[in-house]
């Protein structure tokens, strides 16, 4: 089979958790990657062992490279897709699709006109448990949705000196929180039950109304401490805590509560869907448990097993029952169904896969939970 050439752009955090991925699927070959400068992206080059390293615009005009993954700072989503797009490349975004609703609607509206692959990296959808909720609830399982309650639970913004650029509005956006982690908890909430948000009631807390910025580089999630010369304090205008009531079109109610500052939360996204027949629980601390609640006869614990799991599910499993799967494997899942597409050489009519469209459905929900936030009032989507 022939490889396909991928570029990756960007190797904070996620970066290299998509080469990983990349390199788990056997006809995908991760050739090229680019940084901020020439001499940091030799140097990344070479610790993760990719071929050759580029400027990002010298990177578009190699005719070899068929794919490209967008894993740089939020503000540079828009441009680098579309600059992307317009070189005729595949495109793996990582979220936000863009910090503007009218940028992500180009993006949208360029992909199509383009036919290229377009694809937003809402990994989450990809765990195998998540997939059994959504096509439980699609075989009736779930009956009617009552509620959602969710919430995604962090601490690596727990300390006044943590720091990190999604701080800064002008690179990450006017939400940190909300547009960080609550978008892949809206994202699943949407997913797995069908349902679209309509209304939003939002409010939003920034406990640090100051932080110490480093003067030195430091890395996302490194946990180093510098000395108190090295810091410098600033003004935080956007969230370490959001807390929005929502409505859906079945007229009925969720809420999701979203922290950057919960102390021993790490990564915790917990939703829990409760249905007229059943209620389902999925932790991504315990991502291979699922809990279905019953009324009138036991709870059942459902354990990740490709032979007790729908055929939907399964097919997201690459080891026996017992044999635990977790984050990096969600990237590696998403990845096969998106390069799947990317050998037919166009976007599928009706993609498995998160895309643009979904990366600007995320941002329209989260503008207006933004929105509601300053007017302290409900808002329609």
């Amino acid at each position: 089979m022939k490889k396909i050439k991928t570029a990756i752009v960007g190797t904070g955090f996620i970066g290299p958790a998509h080469l990983e991925a990349l390199r788990r699927l056997p006809y995908i070959e991760v050739t090229a990657l680019c940084e901020v400068n020439m001499d940091l992206a030799k140097e990344k080059a070479n610790q993760l062992g990719i071929p050759n390293a580029y400027t990002f615009e010298e990177m578009l005009k190699q005719p070899d490279i068929d794919v490209v993954h967008i894993c740089t700072p939020n503000f540079l989503h828009f441009s680098q897709s579309k600059a992307a797009l317009l070189a005729g490349k595949h495109v793996v975004c990582e979220k936000p699709l863009a910090t503007k609703i009218e940028e992500a609607e180009e993006l949208v509206a360029l992909a199509k006109e383009k036919g290229l692959v377009n694809a937003v990296h809402f990994n989450l959808r990809y765990y195998p448990l998540v997939r059994q909720m959504k096509t439980m609830r699609e075989n009736g399982d779930l009956g009617e949705v009552y509620s959602v309650m969710g919430s995604y639970l962090q601490d690596w913004l727990f300390l006044q000196t943590d720091y990190n650029w999604r701080l800064e509005p002008d690179k990450s956006g006017d939400s940190r929180a909300i547009a960080d982690i609550g978008s892949h908890l809206l994202d699943i909430t949407e997913y797995v039950t069908g349902l679209k948000v309509t209304e939003v009631m939002a409010d939003f807390s920034t406990v640090h109304k100051t932080r110490l910025k480093p003067l030195k580089a430091i890395e996302t999630y490194s946990g180093k401490m510098l000395e108190p010369s090295d810091y410098a304090e600033v003004p935080i205008n956007t969230e370490d805590h959001a807390s929005v009531l929502l409505r859906f079109d079945n007229g009925n109610k969720g809420s999701v509560t979203v922290s950057q500052v919960n102390a021993g939360r790490k990564n915790r996204l917990n939703i829990e869907i409760s249905g007229s027949k059943a209620n389902f629980e999925w932790c991504s601390e315990r991502p291979n448990e699922l809990w279905i609640g019953k009324r009138e006869t036991a709870n059942h614990h459902l354990m990740k097993d490709p032979s007790l799991l729908t055929r939907e599910a399964s097919g997201l499993v690459s080891f026996p029952g017992g044999h635990n799967e977790g984050f990096p494997d969600t990237s590696k899942q998403m990845f096969k169904e998106v390069y799947a597409a990317v050998r037919e050489g166009k976007q599928p009519e009706q993609p498995s896969f998160p895309t643009f469209e979904d990366g600007l459905r995320e941002l329209l929900i989260c503008e207006r939970i933004i929105e509601s936030h300053r007017k302290q009032a409900w808002v329609k989507i």
